[in-house]
């Protein structure tokens, strides 16, 4: 008798054991599916208007982002919270600015995704209007189909020309690119070309600084994103993680 309460109290166990195997098991498999859709806009939104400002200023050096203009997210796209005065335009990008296909796509619509940003002037009336136009469509509640669509139409009609010289700032302590290791990432510059091999510029060989982004690449911006670690945040501080 004995045995069999044993017996049975040791099979209740191990049933117990593979139950709650399975159900962490799923969890954890939830825990890493990517983002399929939308969430809702308010998840996108930062409620402290000041707090989005001083976020996209973190992008650059103060000597820089001190008399730049400011963009906020509001629910019908950017707005102008702070009128600058030296070309430069400083805007937290969200998730929707991640390529549409391969390894970077998850973060599409990761509503957490926070990317601090500064255009230099060149830039701003070159590379800034892609990220109006993104946020317009997908604001517009548009699938990744219908924006990739409206995005060739747009570079048809209304996107100007890449100019010479166009970069960014992207040098933020604050800045979440990804829910996967380094969330921050690295402090690092961005330098915009027309399309190209990125052996002209020795991007991603060894012991090489200079990597090439996967964010437009064509697919459909006609824009190829170079990427150097800047080596220390904007605030001056190091940043172990751009030591190669």
């Amino acid at each position: 008798m004995k045995r069999m309460i044993v017996r049975t109290i040791t099979l209740r166990s191990f049933t117990l054991i593979v139950v709650l195997g399975a159900a962490w098991q799923a969890l954890a498999q939830d825990a890493k599916a990517p983002y399929l859709s939308m969430a809702p806009l308010d998840q996108y939104l930062i409620a402290d208007r000041n707090a989005e400002i001083a976020l996209a200023r973190s992008a650059a050096p103060e000597s820089i982002s001190r008399d730049a203009e400011v963009l906020v997210l509001g629910r019908h796209g950017y707005e102008t919270a702070v009128k600058g005065k030296n070309g430069f335009v400083c805007v937290v990008e969200r998730g929707w600015m991640s390529p549409f296909d391969g390894d970077f796509a998850v973060n599409f619509w990761n509503p957490k995704l926070r990317g601090p940003v500064c255009f230099n002037p060149p830039a701003a009336r070159s590379i800034l209007p892609m990220t109006y136009k993104r946020t317009e469509m997908v604001l517009a509640g548009q699938s990744k189909a219908q924006i990739i669509d409206g995005i060739k139409t747009f570079m048809k009609r209304e996107l100007p020309p890449l100019e010479p010289g166009a970069m960014s700032y992207m040098m933020s302590k604050e800045q979440y690119l990804t829910d996967e290791g380094h969330h921050h990432w690295m402090a690092h510059l961005m330098f915009y070309t027309p399309l190209m091999d990125g052996a002209v510029w020795g991007a991603d060989l060894p012991k090489s600084p200079v990597m090439l982004s996967p964010q437009f690449s064509g697919a459909p911006e006609p824009i190829d994103v170079f990427m150097v670690p800047a080596g220390w945040w904007s605030d001056g501080t190091p940043d172990p993680h751009g030591v190669m």
